[in-house]
């Protein structure tokens, strides 16, 4: 496969040729992203970060939103390489539907990252977190509150596979009481497109089925927390019941700091799309994969060796609130708003 094609036939054009006694002028690199949707709120936050990279690094920025449709992306990938294009970063909205404009980039010799989600196909590189690893921190958070009683798994959309790796790690975790009897998982529901009134029509129509004997829930991200805290909420259940999450979204932290929701696990994505950025540079310059700087082998649920980083994720409980307010994620007062009394998080004290 011959990466960065076009950029480096670019850079071809840009030294050497003499036009009128004045040298021709280098194209800088353009960097395409093609995004699912900008529903949740944390990537705006990757995408500043994409940006600032990308300018530090003298490349260009240009995007896509696909508004969570596939066809949409499909041809906005298209869109992408029509405007000449050096590398692609491609946060997937179905990581199957998009493999046919994946295959159509890479038949043109531009290097693809699948960021965040899966891309399970040959010479694409591979960006996330460490998602099983976040699965069991949300289960470990949410079983010490409730080591016992009835769990609830609201999970992420079915077609991202992301969805699946956060419920394994959540069910390694649980495991062990499953098998005593201790924990009975008693409804597990996928959420279309990661939609808060999704997840939240789906919580509601449990507790219907199960009288609202719900003791624990783990739900796959801030979005779908936050819909499922809402159920609760209306059954007056807000508070008493362990809620998980994960992106540390700004409305999920305050919900920790209040004390209707457990844990967010805070996958700090102003370093993920700084380094999206860098391996994008990096391929679109002739850079294999492989020698991306950090790279190592993961083998995907498919079986395929993809060359890939998964960064650490940090869980955020209101024990540790600190930390996000300290690197400046959310300021105290975001944070805080609305907590008073003695048993506010420290975070929000003084």
């Amino acid at each position: 496969m011959m990466f960065g094609r076009r950029v480096l036939g670019q850079a071809a054009l840009g030294v050497g040729l003499v036009a009128g006694g004045a040298r021709a002028q280098r194209r800088p690199l353009t960097v395409g992203v093609s995004w699912s949707n900008f529903q949740e709120e944390r990537w705006r936050t990757d995408e500043a970060a994409i940006r600032a990279a990308l300018t530090r690094l003298g490349a260009e920025y240009i995007s896509a939103d696909a508004q969570a449709n596939n066809g949409k992306q499909i041809a906005d990938v298209d869109a992408l390489l029509t405007r000449g294009v050096g590398a692609l970063i491609v946060l997937a909205q179905d990581a199957q539907a998009i493999q046919p404009a994946i295959r159509r980039a890479q038949a043109e010799g531009i290097p693809v990252a699948a960021y965040d989600r899966l891309i399970e196909m040959p010479g694409v590189f591979y960006l996330t977190f460490d998602n099983v690893e976040v699965g069991r921190m949300q289960a470990r958070e949410v079983l010490k509150l409730k080591p016992r009683g009835n769990y609830v798994m609201i999970k992420g959309s079915s077609s991202d596979p992301n969805a699946d790796f956060l419920a394994q790690g959540q069910r390694e975790v649980l495991k062990p009481g499953v098998d005593s009897g201790a924990i009975r998982i008693v409804a597990e529901q996928y959420t279309d497109g990661w939609r808060p009134e999704v997840a939240q029509r789906n919580m509601e129509q449990i507790l219907t089925a199960q009288n609202n004997a719900v003791d624990a829930v783990l739900a796959a991200n801030d979005g779908t927390a936050g819909g499922a805290i809402a159920a609760l909420t209306a059954q007056g259940m807000a508070g008493r019941v362990p809620v998980s999450g994960q992106d540390a979204d700004h409305a999920a932290l305050n919900r920790i700091a209040l004390g209707t929701q457990t844990v967010s696990v805070w996958k700090d994505s102003r370093v993920l799309g700084a380094r999206a950025a860098e391996i994008a540079v990096a391929m679109a310059g002739g850079t294999a994969p492989a020698g991306v700087n950090g790279a190592a082998k993961w083998r995907s649920p498919g079986g395929m060796s993809l060359d890939s980083i998964l960064l650490t994720p940090v869980p955020i409980t209101a024990a540790t609130l600190n930390l996000v307010v300290e690197a400046s994620w959310i300021t105290k007062e975001r944070l805080c708003r609305g907590v008073s009394g003695t048993d506010a998080p420290a975070a929000c004290r003084g």
